[in-house]
């Protein structure tokens, strides 16, 4: 490890820009003859359009146009689409219901966009955009997932009949069947994992740009993979051929899943651009907005039994799982609680039998989709729970509940899919327990007693998959896409280098980590490599990130590339110094001949390459490689997670005592970027373990947690000053042996925070989020 290579805590190169005010978001970006777009959305949850009169508003000032579906659908532009391909249990595709990017003749939820005003400025649009009469027949909506099949519940598409989208299973029933039947005992919980609204800092934000002469479409966003916008946007929306659009998305403030998909705005304000002569149209989400249309995460209801032998041995695991895909088929949403949630079941744990079947259903409410973790949150907080009440009720210590039934020789075949290639679990719950001080416990609980406090424990073992992977395997899942990723190194005259890579930085820190790979191979300095991303027209084309892929799919295909541009190099440097080219070594930004004093500056043989003067015969010169990495396998990172709670039993109020996190990463890049990364990740998961968590009106399909008064973010005061480390067992899948980092505290913090509180109080089972009235409540036995 170099003081600036792979292992380095180097510091962050992109935050000096943006700790200065420096950085390039998309609403920065101001094109000549802009024009401002404000959405008419509908107040109901569900509603028939009887009409739209947009007299008035064309007539108010400023206006250059008021567009409507019906405009839309005249210029035959498409619907969006859900691009993985999911099959009920009768091997029946999924029911996919039209997605049009202005509702044209029914609205299902609320924020629905009904119509689009194009105005000189975004006051003269929002202006407007209040005098557009719309005349509704109002219809009766669901919001409970539980209650979509009813026989009374509305249709809200008519693809899918009693609003099921698919009913989909995985794992052999008959030997869960068998295995609960035969147990000695069995653990039943009913789980709901609550809904969840992203909010990242930057709202979303698209800017579409028509050339007339060049015929030629600009679109800059607020995306966590453009070139996916672009194919979408190209393929099945039809705005433009892929070669005919440009998709731009500069420094993007956050993700955590809800920018990975393809929005209406976006298709909206392309087409609106041509619509109005070539003038750019640009629309920027309030945080209003943002509540009614980013995709929202989580939203399942869980019924699940899980059976053990004698001997505390989980022998099998049935799941039955209700998920709430919204309104609409957002872009990912059908894979979440399908391949990226039943397919963890296992967790940690070697578990012969395990069955899950899940129902996707419709509701009147915003579209659910990816949400930092994706399906693993969901899975994790199901097993977890279920394995913190079975130790309860079998009478054993959690923790050894566990030991016992972890998978202990790798690779491991799971019953769904999965096959976890390496991993050593009590390696992380041994550091975990020595870090909380596991034996002190009783101490610490009677002194919380003796004050009038309730104190409880709760752990967390997880396990996800990242990288989701290979093209080959997603494919015949149904997946629209291959998961591979792309890079460039393009080695300059003078020795710098740029990376073009297809992997998306919104504050992973890629500038700085890839660049630290750079480095340890060639010795560069990481302020002379300069990381492309994020333009369809720079980069070939790429998959973006999200599903912790950046690091051991996007740097993979990089060092494929530095592997070839390495090899030209050692051949340029041996001809040029007339050694072997075996002999040839870089390091530190230098080119030796191994065993003598023979060197010569690496940016000397760049120059080398490109003067073409004496190169080796018949090599072309340049010194500049592209690669392609498709993954053999998931990456599995784990760890265990302990949370310690002190419960007030006259107010409800959970404070967080003590957190650690031991996590299993494989090989790291950059231990303090990691660490950041856990820290946003357990902020989150914790938020939703104790602070947020989205309410509609049952009948009204009203958003009533609409805005920060009503919905709770977690802050400082908070969260515990959280204790973290790690573990290593070297991914075998990929060249650097990595796993990946970026979603693992959301993952395995919420049943750590629940199981602590129960722990605490005495019952059973508590609903995220589990607020002070709540906790109270059950503490104190009120309905």
């Amino acid at each position: 490890m170099g003081i600036e290579g792979i292992g380095a805590r180097v510091v962050r190169k992109e935050d000096r820009r943006f700790i200065t005010g420096k950085g390039r978001y998309t609403d920065d970006i101001v094109l000549k003859d802009t024009t401002y777009a404000a959405f008419v959305r509908s107040p109901h949850a569900h509603a028939r359009i009887l009409s739209i009169d947009t007299t008035a508003a064309k007539a108010a000032p400023g206006v250059i146009d008021v567009l409507t579906g019906a405009d839309l659908a005249g210029d035959r532009i498409g619907g969006l689409i859900c691009g993985w391909m999911i099959h009920s249990k009768d091997g029946s595709p999924m029911k996919a219901g039209a997605h049009p990017a202005i509702a044209h003749e029914i609205v299902r939820h609320v924020g629905d966009q009904v119509a689009v005003v194009i105005a000189e400025t975004k006051a003269q649009a929002r202006d407007a955009a209040e005098l557009v009469e719309i005349d509704y027949e109002v219809l009766t909506a669901v919001v409970d997932p539980a209650k979509a099949q009813d026989a009374d519940a509305p249709q809200i598409h008519p693809e899918a009949a009693g609003n099921l989208i698919y009913d989909w299973h995985i794992g052999d029933a008959a030997a869960t069947d068998a295995a609960l039947a035969a147990a000695a005992r069995t653990i039943k919980l009913d789980i709901v994992n609550n809904r969840l609204v992203p909010n990242p800092i930057e709202p979303r934000v698209a800017i579409g740009s028509y050339d007339e002469a060049e015929e030629h479409f600009t679109l800059y966003n607020t995306s966590q993979n453009p070139h996916v916008a672009r194919l979408v946007l190209s393929a099945f929306v039809g705005i433009a051929p892929e070669h005919k659009l440009r998709v731009v998305a500069p420094d993007v403030g956050g993700g955590f899943g809800s920018k990975i998909f393809i929005y209406p705005e976006e298709t909206v304000c392309l087409w609106a651009s041509k619509k109005i002569g070539g003038r750019p149209v640009k629309w920027t989400s309030d945080r209003t907005e943002a509540f009614l249309t980013d995709c929202h995460g989580r939203d399942h209801v869980t019924r699940a039994e899980m059976a053990f032998d004698a001997d505390n041995r989980i022998t099998g695991f049935k799941v039955h799982t209700i998920a709430n895909l919204g309104a609409y088929m957002s872009t990912f949403s059908s894979s979440v609680p399908t391949y990226l949630y039943a397919t963890l079941l296992s967790g940690q744990y070697a578990i012969p039998a395990i069955y899950a079947e899940v129902e996707a259903v419709y509701t009147n409410t915003v579209p659910v989709d990816a949400y930092r973790g994706a399906g693993r949150p969901e899975a994790t907080y199901l097993i977890e729970r279920m394995m913190e009440t079975a130790a309860r009720e079998l009478g054993v210590d959690p923790a050894d509940l566990r030991r016992k039934n972890f998978v202990k020789s790798f690779p491991h075949q799971t019953p769904v899919i999965m096959c976890y290639d390496a991993g050593d679990y009590e390696a992380t719950l041994d550091k975990a327990l020595a870090a909380i001080d596991y034996a002190g416990l009783p101490a610490r609980k009677a002194a919380s007693l003796a004050k009038g406090k309730r104190r409880g424990l709760g752990f967390s073992c997880y396990i996800e998959a990242c990288g989701i992977a290979p093209s080959q395997a997603v494919g015949s899942l149904g997946a629209g896409v291959g998961l591979w990723e792309s890079a460039e190194v393009r080695v300059n005259p003078v020795g710098t280098i740029e990376v073009l890579t297809g992997s998306h930085s919104h504050g992973q820190g890629h500038e700085t980590t890839f660049a630290q790979l750079v480095n340890d191979r060639l010795g560069i300095g990481v302020n002379n490599v300069q990381i492309v991303h994020g333009d369809t027209d720079k980069v070939q084309f790429g998959m973006g990130t999200y599903g912790s892929r950046s690091g051991a799919v996007g740097m993979s295909a990089i060092v494929k590339a530095l592997d070839k541009v390495e090899a030209k190099a050692k051949k340029i440097a041996a001809h040029l110094m007339e050694a072997s080219e075996a002999d040839i070594v870089i390091e530190g930004g230098e080119v030796k001949v191994a065993g003598t004093d023979k060197t010569m500056a690496f940016a000397h043989v760049a120059l080398a390459a490109y003067t073409g003067h004496n190169l080796p015969a018949g090599m072309e010169p340049g010194l500049k490689e592209s690669a392609f990495y498709d993954p053999t396998n998931f990456t599995f990172p784990s760890g265990t997670y302990i949370c310690e709670v002190e419960v007030d039993p006259d107010t409800g109020v959970v404070e967080i005592e003590r957190f650690v996190a031991v996590d299993d990463f494989g090989n790291v890049i950059n231990p303090m970027i990691v660490e950041g990364q856990v820290h946003g990740g357990l902020a989150q998961g914790i938020g939703q373990a104790l602070l947020e968590g989205v309410t509609y009106d049952m009948e009204s399909g009203q958003l009533l947690t609409g805005s920060f008064m009503d919905y709770t973010m977690p802050r400082a005061d908070d969260l515990p000053s959280f204790e973290v480390s790690t573990t290593v067992t070297v991914c075998p899948g990929n060249p650097l042996g990595m796993k990946g980092c970026g979603e693992a505290g959301a993952i395995g913090s919420p049943p750590a925070v629940i199981n602590a509180i129960t722990d605490a109080i005495g019952v059973r089972d508590i609903a995220m989020p589990a607020t002070p009235s709540k906790v109270w409540a059950a503490l104190h036995g009120a309905a």
